[in-house]
Order: structure tokens, then C-alpha cells, then sequence
């Protein structure tokens, strides 16, 4: 069993992985929002997700990959009322769409995949300990973590706690330049509800995968993975609410990937300059060979897409 060294973005540097049970890890990577297909940037995510778990597979670890899918959230619903859909329905078919492309992309499956919407009591759970414990608290609309109160919040960001205004934040797509008080659970009437304690509603976003995390793997994890643009405020935000639950640091060693940019432009469904894999096929562009003009540049690296680049790659690809 070799030594793996892991770029830590909670320390900014370079560590040598120690796991927390001897020759086991345990991986959660932040898994797809199924309210439409992921596009390619999204998807070279995915491939580092795969790529440190045949690390660690190579070198004799026995892995548990755990992956959420958030079929649940703002994004879903409203997509499910745009197509007259039920949330399950939309969310089943995008999620379906998502294993196709990570399986044309030789992704293995992970060992876990996991429901938002299966895990709600859990995540009931989690939020009465958060409101018992004085770190949550019940507004009109929801209940919502307050970030002063706990201590070294937006460390994995770099982030100073006493430089932050105190407001609230409901929408699960805010501003990620703007650290406030988020919900962890939202009052609404509709048809996409729960009954809690606290009042019926629907988890946020953050909740999700900090319940699902500690559900699988423990409440500290070894490894937890995601694009940059988690590291705040998602990912920042599920370490304040675990380890105020829990008492115990949630994550030892966090990885994430860069952005992909086409023309220079970070590639994202709301600038409406992405594209899906079914479109990198329909320029005669094999999903293996994007998969290969992924692992020339690093994973930590912006990568610059363009079909020239993608079709000399495949060139080499194949010879």
C-alpha cells in the first residue's frame, strides 16, 4: 500500500492521507441536481470523482464511494412545474440521462447513490438537533442556521466570520458572495412537503447532503469531494451544520475540481453556454475521448473547452 498524498483545500496544502480506519476510506461526492442533463463541465467533475476512487482502489483501500442526487430544491420543483411533470417523474428521467452519460464516461457506479427525497427524516433529525442545541432557529418562512454562532465558519473559504452582515437567505440559488443565515428547512405550501416538529415544508440544499454524508459514512468522514464553486457556500455550510450537530469535525480531506470555460466564459446552465455530451457525440467526439483531453490538463487546472482541442485529442487518443 503506497503513500497517497492529497491537496487539502481545507489546509491549502499538499497532505499525506492518513484514513481513519486503517486501509478503508470512505469518499462522498456531491452528486447531481436532476432537473436537467449535466453538462460537460459538470461532468469532469465526475471523472475526478472516479479517478480518486481507482486511486485508492489501485493502491488496496477497501472504498466506499457514496454519491447524493438532490431531487429536491428550487431548481426541480420549478422545472417540474415548467413541464407539468411530477417531481418524481422529472427527477427519475434526469437521473436516468445522468448514469448514461457517467456510464459512456467509464464512471463506476458508486457504491451509494443516494435519494434527497428518501432521506427526509433524517434530515427532520438532524434540523430539531441544530433548534435544540441554539444553533438554528424558526422565522416565519423556515428555519434557518445562524452562522455567528458557530465558531470558525467559512474556514474552508478562507472567510472571516466578523466581517459578515446578518441577514437570511431562503433561495437555495443566492449569492455566493454573500454569507448570511441559511434554511435548513422552508415553509411552504405546496404539494412538495413534509411534515416536521418544526413545521411542514421541504429541506434545503445544504441539509441534504450533510444528512446523507454522516448517514453512510459517520459522522467524520475521510474524503469529501466537488466543483470550486461548492467550496462556498454549500460546502461551507455543511460543515457548520454537521459539526454543530455532531461536535466532531465533519471532513478530513476535501478535493475540488476546477471550472470549465468555452470562449473564455465559465460554462453554467444560467449563461446558457454549456453543452451535454450527447452534443460532443453529434460532433463525432466519443465520450472516452473527452474523458482523455480531460486528464491532460490537472483537475485543480481551468480548462478552456473547444472542439478543436477535444478532436486533437481524440486523434491521440486513438493512436
Amino acid at each position: 500500500m503506497s503513500d497517497i498524498f492529497i491537496y487539502n483545500t481545507l489546509s491549502g496544502k499538499k497532505e499525506l492521507f492518513k484514513p481513519i480506519k486503517k486501509g478503508v476510506v470512505g469518499i462522498y461526492n456531491c452528486g447531481p441536481t436532476v432537473y436537467d442533463s449535466a453538462h460537460i463541465g459538470n461532468l469532469r467533475t465526475f471523472v475526478m470523482d472516479d479517478i480518486v476512487r481507482r486511486v485508492f482502489e489501485y493502491n488496496d483501500f477497501e472504498v466506499t464511494q457514496v454519491m447524493n442526487i438532490t431531487d429536491v430544491d428550487d431548481k426541480t420543483i420549478r422545472r417540474a412545474k415548467e413541464e407539468k411533470k411530477s417531481l418524481s417523474d422529472l427527477t427519475k428521467h434526469y437521473e436516468k440521462i445522468f448514469l448514461d452519460d457517467i456510464h459512456a464516461l467509464n464512471i463506476l457506479t458508486p457504491h451509494k447513490l443516494l435519494r434527497a427525497t428518501e432521506n427526509i427524516d433524517g434530515m427532520i433529525f438532524l434540523i430539531s438537533k441544530l433548534i435544540e442545541k441554539g444553533f438554528a432557529y424558526k422565522a416565519d418562512d423556515g428555519v434557518y442556521m445562524s452562522i455567528e454562532k458557530v465558531k470558525g465558519y467559512g474556514e474552508l473559504a478562507h472567510l472571516k466570520l466578523a466581517a459578515l452582515k446578518k441577514s437570511r437567505i431562503a433561495n437555495d440559488e443566492y449569492d455566493k458572495e454573500s454569507p448570511q443565515d441559511f434554511a435548513l428547512w422552508k415553509f411552504e405550501n405546496e404539494e412538495v412537503s413534509w411534515s416536521a416538529p418544526f413545521g411542514r415544508g421541504r429541506p434545503g440544499w445544504h441539509i441534504e447532503c450533510s444528512v446523507m454524508a454522516i448517514k453512510e459514512l459517520g459522522e467524520t468522514i475521510d474524503i469529501h469531494t466537488g466543483a470550486t464553486d461548492l467550496i462556498f457556500p454549500h460546502h461551507t455550510n455543511e460543515i457548520a451544520q454537521s459539526q454543530s450537530a455532531t461536535g466532531k469535525p465533519f471532513v478530513h480531506y476535501w478535493i475540488h475540481g476546477g471550472f470549465m470555460n468555452v470562449r473564455d466564459e465559465k460554462m453554467s446552465k444560467s449563461k446558457g453556454n454549456f453543452l451535454k455530451l450527447t452534443d460532443l457525440e453529434e460532433n463525432k467526439i466519443s465520450p472516452l475521448a473527452f474523458r482523455y483531453w480531460l486528464l491532460t490538463a490537472h483537475y485543480r487546472s481551468m480548462v478552456n473547452f473547444s472542439l478543436e482541442a477535444v478532436l486533437a485529442a481524440q486523434n491521440a487518443f486513438i493512436r
